[in-house]
Formats: C-alpha cells, structure tokens, sequence
C-alpha cells in the first residue's frame, strides 16, 4: 500500500541514495523548485548520495550546462545519468547501423559528439533518410509547433525499408513551464503503432538502471533496498522503479497533477488511490511535491 508524505525527511533516513527525476521533480524545465533544491541538499548533508536519473536525450556534460543555465545549484546532486548516455553506448556500438538518420532539434547535435567520460565514441555519419541504414529520434524537429502525426509518411517509409529506430528519450510529453510538448517517446510509440521496430534505452528500460549503477558504484557502495528512485512518471519513474525492485516516491504534483484534486501540493488520498490502482503500480511512498 502507497503511504501519502508530506516531506521527504520523514522517509529520508531509509535511504543512503536516491535516484531523482529532473524535469517535474527538481525543475520545470525554465527554473529549479527552491524547496526541492533544499531537499536534496539536506539528503546529502546526512550523507546521502543524489544521482539524478533523466530521461534526457542530451548527454551528461549537456545535461549539466542546461541546469547551470536555468540555476539548479551543483550542491545538491553528486552525479547524473541520462538517456541519452545510455542510448550512446547502443549507438556507438552500431546497434542501428553507422549510417543513421537523426530525428530530432539541432540542440540535440551533442549526442553524436559529445560524451560523457566513461562512453567510447565510434564511427557514426547522419545521414538522408532514404540512405539511412536505422534511426536515432531524440525528438520532434519542432517540439514547439509540431506533433507526432506531422511524421507519419516518414515513419512509413523507415518501417518499409525495416529501420530500427533507438529512442533516446523514452518520455511521451513533458512540461516545459506552463506548456506540454511531446518527447522522443511519442515518435517511438507512433512507429510501434505503424509496426516499426524500437529500441529503448531511458525509464522505464533497464539501460539507464545499468548504467545508474555503475555510476552510483563509483561514488559509494550502496545495496538495493537501500536506494529510492523519485518521479512524476507513473508509466517511466514509477514503472522503471518497480522493475528493478527498487523503492519508490511518487511526485503527484507533476505530469499527472489534475488527477488528484484542486490543490497540487496536497493530493486527495482517494483519488491517489484510484489512480494507482488503475495504472496497476504501487510506489511505496507518495507526496505533492518534492521538499
């Protein structure tokens, strides 16, 4: 049974690591929420280790510059991990092929070049869809304006010539301050849905909990049962968690706040209720926002 928080200090002393979504959880993609900076930053001040755990198709060094940019202090993680690492090891070891077509914004460009300091580059040319030998989606080319169905005909030609398509960024929408925008993840079920074929290396999937392993490995040894994966994705945060047999905290406040009352910060314990029974999970702990 999920048990309803209003802080994360009541569970805290549980835990010597958590595993912490970013967008929805830590920022909302244009700023850091303060309280959940502070939250973080008392973790770690009892000794706790925070890996911030991203669906991001952007490589870790990107991922780092971004929340410079937009303010998330460094004092309040101690390393990340992203999709977008993940789905490079897959890239780099040619799991579509080397000559690959690229679905996604220019700002994406990085995943080709840039890498973080334990992925080994190969040869990789982007390359004309009609020459391409797999896909690379880390996006819509225009997030702002544009939705999956705006692909269809070229998903269509990719399935017929039997291009396997890695995804980078398994997310369906995210918030981008007051607005919705579809992910790499809608591209990739849309190709599904049409009998494409897909590989996913992101939440849900177990890559990227490969990969926050070895990496948390390096900073602290830690057993299972003793590490906390925080998110606002019930289908991705959630759902990825209880794969791996790992605890859970699920932000209502997020991606699925209109389905738990009028107050985001303190969520209706019966509508909780019947939203995790029918999405069939059960995190073990719950709470309006991180802090």
């Amino acid at each position: 049974m999920t048990r309803l928080i209003t802080r994360f200090s009541q569970i805290s002393d549980r835990y010597d690591a958590v595993y912490c979504d970013l967008w929805g959880c830590l920022h909302n993609g244009q700023r850091p929420f303060p309280e959940a900076v502070e939250a973080l930053r008392h973790f770690r001040a009892g000794g706790g280790v925070v890996l911030l755990l991203t669906n991001s198709p952007r490589p870790k060094p990107g991922v780092i510059r971004q929340l410079d940019l937009i303010g998330v202090p460094r004092d309040c993680w101690d390393e990340i991990a992203t999709s977008g690492d993940a789905a490079q090891f897959a890239l780099f070891s040619g799991a579509v092929g080397r000559r690959v077509w690229h679905l996604g914004p220019e700002r994406d460009m990085p995943f080709f070049t840039e890498t973080a300091e334990d992925v080994a580059q190969g040869p990789i040319e982007r390359v004309a869809l009609e020459q391409a030998q797999g896909i690379v989606c880390t996006g819509l080319f225009d997030d702002k304006s544009e939705t999956p169905e705006d692909y269809r005909g070229r998903l269509l030609m990719a399935k017929v010539n039997g291009l396997v398509m890695l995804c980078a960024n398994p997310d369906l929408v995210v918030d981008y301050g007051d607005r919705r925008i579809y992910c790499a993840g809608a591209l990739a079920q849309l190709y599904t849905e049409m009998g494409g074929k897909v590989l996913y290396f992101g939440k849900p999937h177990p890559p990227i909990y490969d990969l926050a392993a070895r990496r948390l490995e390096r900073l602290q040894m830690v057993q299972p049962e003793r590490v906390l994966c925080i998110g606002d994705g019930i289908a991705t945060d959630i759902a990825g968690a209880e794969g791996e047999g790992l605890d859970s905290l699920f932000v209502t406040a997020g991606l699925a706040a209109d389905q738990f009352g009028p107050a985001p910060d303190t969520p209706d314990a019966g509508m909780l209720k019947a939203f995790l029974q029918k999405n069939q999970i059960t995190p073990r702990w719950a709470i309006g926002r991180l802090h």
